[in-house]
């Protein structure tokens, strides 16, 4: 039988009621009802002139949305044709016939999300009504996370410092700066490690949007001497957001730095982080060790952490008992144990480190070797039969393992439990839509340590003009490029000698370690990301 639309709310209910099994999923529901169906909702079949007089509140609670007009009424998406209300109540509010459509609830949910994604004002679109706030007015602290697209507050302050987070995690920001200054207050974002400017609200509002911020994240509003940290969590288009918030006070005022973690984020594997060929192959091998410590090195914001999730999901498996402490937990990891690091009572890396060492682990993960005491336990754990991933705040690999003898752990015990240490960075990937083909002068392919016979037969791209996939930066999206230091017999031996992290360094590029330079050269190459970046993330080798 063709499917068709049944003309009337009664002739549906009857149509449904014929073909009432729950047991049906959405294409069979459809036929039974007599229904079309579809499984997804292209962005431009939307009418955004509908959503205006929708609250999200509502299609998200019904799994509903209102596609498009028809020559015959609107064409509606429903997951449960047997819901006849809600259909019913888009009849009396768009004063005309209804067409349903069924499609799977995610997909509905998907698109509820995007839809009003990009109906709702940016922040900036809500300058003009700070004006009409009230400088005594501040907003009281949300209850429960709810979603900021849901979020019907009045005040102007509240709907922009909302704004703010929403337009961040749609512009895939890390970091939202709020700075002051003589007589400006700047708001940046930190997007693919760079800042960029986002608006400059009046000064004047500078008290109440910090204070707005403070008491969304349990701050104290009355202090404005010392510095504070805190922590949020909320929802923006149907993800968990978690926000870590640090202020300082300044000179011209306190100083905000929201940093996002959208738990919501797929655990990335470790071919889709960078690593490949030999490097990938070697790393392999490591993490299935049996014992010893795998270190992971860089400064702060270069995707430590996601290395040694990328090295946990790989691992992961029911045979396999292991737990992680971490500050923050910045990913869900089924099937782990992940502690959070809490110093106001004392749980700290070297205590919880401890106790995790009772719970009969397999492989232990460390978020940081910050001090000489967590050090020695993560190095005592390797040695009684556990693997144990951590990370250090060193330039290179080789400076790994000096800094651990820095630290007061003997020599000897770190040429012993250390079996490999992985450096890294990470680069900005270039916009596929607007790259363009370059050719490098000799000085600079030179810097890189490639020369122009080298890439005769490359292309080479760089950085294009912008479009609106990057949003005018030319690149989107980051990759990460490694230096891998495997500790073999001659490396033991050097830190048996206390040998300085230099000479280190040039025993393993003997052997054959890649620096982080030479790996960029590589994604260069490989049509990545450009020397431009490489050469701003790395520093020229001197020794």
């Amino acid at each position: 039988m063709a499917s068709r639309h049944p003309e009337t709310l009664e002739d549906q209910a009857r149509a449904i009621e014929a073909a009432d099994d729950t047991s049906l999923d959405s294409r069979a529901l459809a036929s039974a009802c007599g229904l079309p169906y579809a499984d997804t909702i292209a962005a431009e079949d939307l009418d955004a002139a509908l959503l205006e007089r929708l609250p999200m509140q509502f299609a998200k609670r019904n799994v509903i949305l209102p596609i498009r007009q028809t020559d015959d009424g609107l064409l509606v998406a429903i997951a449960d044709p047997h819901a006849i209300g809600p259909l019913d109540d888009l009849r009396v509010l768009y004063a005309q016939p209804i067409r349903p459509t069924v499609l799977p609830a995610q997909a509905i949910t998907e698109a509820i999300n995007r839809a009003y994604d990009r109906a709702s004002g940016s922040a900036a679109d809500l300058m003009g009504d700070l004006d009409e706030e009230r400088l005594d007015l501040i907003a009281t602290e949300l209850e429960e996370p709810r979603d900021l697209l849901e979020a019907d507050d009045e005040a102007p302050i509240i709907r922009l410092v909302n704004s703010l987070l929403f337009q961040a995690v749609k512009d895939r920001a890390s970091d939202i700066h709020i700075e002051p200054f003589e007589r400006a207050l700047t708001v940046r974002f930190r997007v693919d490690g760079i800042l960029y400017d986002v608006i400059s609200p009046p000064k004047r509002f500078q008290p109440i949007i910090v204070s707005r911020v403070k008491i969304m994240a349990g701050l104290d509003i009355a202090e404005k001497r010392l510095p504070q940290d805190g922590r949020l969590r909320t929802r923006v288009a149907g993800k968990n957001i978690d926000v870590r918030v640090s202020v300082i006070p300044t000179a011209y005022g306190e100083r905000v730095v929201l940093r996002i973690l959208d738990q919501g984020t797929t655990v990335l594997g470790l071919d889709d982080i960078g690593l490949d060929g030999h490097k990938l192959a070697v790393v392999g091998k490591l993490i299935r060790q049996n014992h010893g410590v795998l270190l992971v090195t860089g400064p702060t914001g270069s995707g430590k952490t996601t290395t040694l999730y990328a090295a946990l999901s790989t691992i992961n498996s029911s045979e396999r008992n292991i737990i992680t402490i971490e500050d923050p937990i910045e990913y869900q990891l089924e099937g782990v144990g992940q502690m959070q690091v809490n110093p106001k009572i004392d749980l700290t890396f070297a205590n919880g480190l401890r106790s995790i060492l009772r719970q009969d682990p397999d492989v232990i993960m460390v978020g940081e070797i910050r001090d000489g005491k967590t050090a020695e336990i993560a190095i005592q754990a390797a040695l009684t039969g556990h693997l144990v991933f951590s990370t250090l705040h060193t330039n290179d690999a080789a400076s790994a393992v000096t800094r651990l003898v820095e630290m007061g752990t003997e020599p000897f015990l770190v040429s012993s439990s250390v079996i490999g240490v992985i450096a890294q960075r990470l680069v900005r990937r270039l916009c596929s839509g607007c790259q363009l083909a370059v050719h490098p002068s000799a000085e600079t392919l030179a810097e890189l340590g490639l020369s122009v016979e080298a890439i005769a037969d490359r292309t080479i791209f760089a950085s294009g003009p912008g479009c609106d996939a990057c949003k005018g930066t030319g690149y989107r999206g980051r990759t990460a490029i490694h230096e891998l230091l495997v500790v073999d017999d001659e490396i033991r031996a050097l830190i048996m000698q206390t040998t300085d992290a230099a000479a280190i360094r040039r025993a393993a590029i003997a052997s054959g370690m890649p620096v982080l330079r030479a790996d960029g050269a590589a994604k260069v190459l490989a049509g990545e990301t450009s020397v431009e970046e490489v050469l701003r993330v790395t520093q020229e080798d001197l020794a």
